[in-house]
């Protein structure tokens, strides 16, 4: 194989090593995905933030507080949905934010910024199975030593429905997306005739301490904890929308990206919003209320719970790990396709991108990201013991994931805006109607997101996992990847279409 040099600044250092047919068709996609497999694909990786997780915000801002984060949150989702929507059809690869990065910033950027995303969604997997192997605890009446079990049931159950083919996949999310919501829906109808929101989700004040207490009454202040409050409540409310963004990782198994990809987003951008204010209205407003939300791991089954009473506590924890259930299956899909397309352009090792040869599958990507997943929550969790180990499992893994997705949100709004200066000669089937002032606000806040993150002692623990991950993956890119890269589509379109520095082979 022959080896070729780029010859401009961003790429100095960096080989690509001509490849033959053959290489390709080992590593095949199949197309099958519309606009409803693309909705269900996005909604169902997020719905599980509705179901848990998303509450833990009210203790830092009360109810206020955490409205004013989702709704800062949710400007910054929009800002950068509708800058992926635009991105995605015009560059419509499996690498998405690796691929916008690459286009626009060069080889590191486009590594860097595909380093930010492994983190995501090698990581948020094993946060929500975590969450499923709780529920299914607290279901069958196991002791906390059986949790790996579950786990590794887990994954082995939906790395394989992944494995299996694409079609059985997307039809797996869009019947699990849909009993997720229709889950949610129940709730919303049964809160709706006993909702007191004055009474339950004002039932938070400020102690002598500075720290909440409850108010028996109710009838408290909207801003317990004043604005301050709001934006600690940020990070928390990310997991209203996290993983949204997953969706161009389908590019290349949409039938129509150029038109199907934007729709779907934007479609599922719609139904998050509705269920992320609805969840919190509603959620907060029934018995326990606001401060009894603030530390529940099991927040949707404490609000069933409340209007149904704990008699049918077992069926209602049935229904609502389906939320978990969702995320998980999508996430897996996600982590797949994005180490599938780091390895097919070498960035990481070449043999993680072969894809199962009948099913078109990137069988050895999942399972890779499945087992590092896996590893490092029996890791934390056998090092720490039980009780330790889920916190650090259901906290640090947690802000390790939000983190990573920060720093990519980032790393994607410079893409589009440098796309929309520097490239306006690529064709755009869609246009963001926010442009770039949309960009500009996504990354506001988001570096606001990062920097509460780090004032946090809890979440630090967590930067400090991500900055071992990086360390880890950029050493291995400097000594070896950035020397065995291999012109994929993302490649040959950043070579042929992007700066006029680069020169095409």
């Amino acid at each position: 194989m022959a080896e070729v040099k780029t010859t401009d600044g961003k790429g100095k250092g960096v080989t690509y090593t001509t490849v033959d047919v053959t290489y390709f068709e080992q590593r095949a996609l199949k197309r099958h995905a519309r606009v409803w497999s693309l909705w269900a694909l996005g909604v169902g990786a997020v719905i599980s933030g509705h179901f848990s997780g998303w509450n833990l915000g009210i203790a830092s801002g009360g109810w206020g507080g955490m409205f004013i984060a989702a709704v800062i949150i949710a400007i910054m989702y929009l800002g950068l949905t509708f800058s992926i929507a635009e991105m995605s059809p015009a560059l419509p690869h499996t690498g998405a934010a690796y691929s916008f990065a690459r286009t626009t910033m060069g080889p590191w950027g486009g590594f860097v910024t595909g380093l930010c995303e492994n983190v995501e969604y090698v990581i948020t997997p094993a946060v929500v199975v975590s969450f499923i192997g709780s529920y299914m605890g607290s279901i069958f009446g196991t002791p906390p030593a059986f949790q790996p079990v579950y786990w590794i049931f887990g994954y082995i159950i939906f790395v394989g429905l992944n494995v299996v083919g694409v079609e059985l996949s997307f039809r797996v999310t869009l019947v699990v997306t849909l009993a997720a919501l229709a889950c949610l829906v129940a709730f919303w109808v049964s809160a709706l005739p006993v909702a007191d929101f004055s009474r339950w989700a004002l039932n938070i004040g400020v102690g002598p301490d500075g720290t909440a207490v409850e108010l028996p009454n109710g009838g408290g202040p909207f801003l317990p904890f004043g604005l301050g409050g709001a934006f600690a409540a940020l990070p928390f409310a990310v997991w209203l929308f996290l993983a949204i963004e997953q969706l161009p990782l389908a590019a290349e198994e949409s039938v129509d990206p150029k038109t199907d990809m934007p729709k779907g987003i934007m479609l599922g951008m719609a139904t998050l919003i509705v269920s992320a204010f609805m969840i919190l209205w509603l959620n907060s407003s029934v018995a326990n209320g606001s401060f009894g939300l603030s530390t529940s791991l099991e927040p949707l089954l404490d609000g069933f719970k409340a209007i149904y009473g704990t008699g049918l506590a077992k069926l209602l924890a049935g229904v609502a790990v389906i939320g978990l259930i969702a995320s998980f299956h999508t996430i897996i899909y996600a982590q797949g396709r994005q180490i599938y397309s780091l390895s097919r352009a070498g960035y990481f090792p070449r043999g993680l991108s072969v894809t199962h040869g009948g099913r078109k599958t990137p069988h050895v990507a999942m399972v890779a990201g499945a087992l590092v997943g896996l590893l490092i929550m029996l890791v934390i969790w056998f090092a720490l013991g039980a009780d330790a180990g889920a916190a650090a499992i259901g906290g640090t893994l947690l802000n390790m994931a939000v983190f990573g997705a920060m720093l990519s949100y980032v790393m994607q709004a410079i893409s589009f805006i440098l796309l929309r200066k520097n490239m306006g000669h690529i064709e755009r089937p869609y246009k963001s109607p926010f442009g770039i002032p949309g960009a500009v606000a996504t990354i506001i806040i988001a570096l606001v997101t990062i920097y509460y993150q780090l004032s946090d002692p809890i979440y630090r623990s967590g930067v400090i996992g991500v900055a071992i991950w990086f360390a880890v993956g950029i050493a291995y890119f400097a000594a070896y990847g950035r020397h065995k890269l291999v012109l994929s589509p993302e490649e040959e379109f950043a070579l042929s279409k992007g700066t006029s520095d680069y020169k095409s082979y």
